[in-house]
């Protein structure tokens, strides 16, 4: 059966899920830093519902020319796709994406247009999906991180290539453009998914240094 977020009357801000074990899908960008600064985003927020009895798995596509997911993927009593194309699956509970790209075919994008849940959420005019996911989820429901705000900051940097001088670009100094590398280096999705399991709590210093510039735990 599913089960509904719950929200106070009229105030948008997020209360809690009902007291029962829940599946919680989260399908995002693979070998992307926003991509995944956006599922640990997203996770994050949702989990500030209630942290007890649910179980989050994350999984990552896109990278290789793959153009959706599999449908066997929207398994979940919550299923959300972050950072990337939409998807028409009767089962996708959550979206958030920024790309020009979003939409795979014109029925896609009719199909997005007639949603009514309010959490379905595109705007291309964003220089990354983890900021966002901020944005909506601090206007909209009252959610408030500041630890991540380090996260969302370097979301915007990379993915929007705001970078302040040519030579921070180049240099890659930075813990956020070392883990960038790790990320976008990954083979497969383990160490990847990992990342995103630390990025919801540490900061990005000590992620790098968990993995090393190699990605080798």
């Amino acid at each position: 059966m599913k089960t509904e977020l719950h929200f106070p009357a009229r105030s948008g801000k997020l209360v809690s899920f009902p007291p029962s074990e829940m599946l919680v899908r989260v399908l995002y960008h693979d070998h992307c830093f926003d991509g995944a600064a956006s599922a640990a985003f997203f996770s994050r927020f949702i989990k500030a519902g209630d942290s007890s009895g649910r179980c989050f798995p994350v999984h990552g596509d896109g990278a290789h020319g793959i153009p959706t997911f599999d449908p066997a993927l929207f398994d979940g009593d919550e299923n959300a796709i972050v950072d990337f194309k939409y998807a028409s699956d009767p089962h996708l509970t959550w979206w958030f994406d920024h790309h020009q790209s979003a939409f795979l075919n014109a029925a896609d994008q009719e199909h997005f247009q007639r949603d009514t849940s309010g959490r379905k959420l595109y705007d291309a005019s964003y220089k990354s999906c983890t900021a966002f996911i901020h944005d909506v989820a601090r206007d909209r429901f009252g959610f408030h991180a500041p630890d991540l705000d380090d996260l969302v900051h370097w979301s915007l940097i990379i993915d929007g290539a705001q970078y302040p001088d040519a030579k921070t670009a180049v240099e890659l100094g930075a813990p956020a453009m070392k883990l960038t590398l790790v990320i976008e280096a990954a083979k497969g999705s383990g160490i990847v998914q990992k990342i995103i399991g630390w990025m919801q709590h540490r900061q990005l210093s000590d992620i790098i240094a968990e993995t090393g510039d190699s990605g080798v735990v």
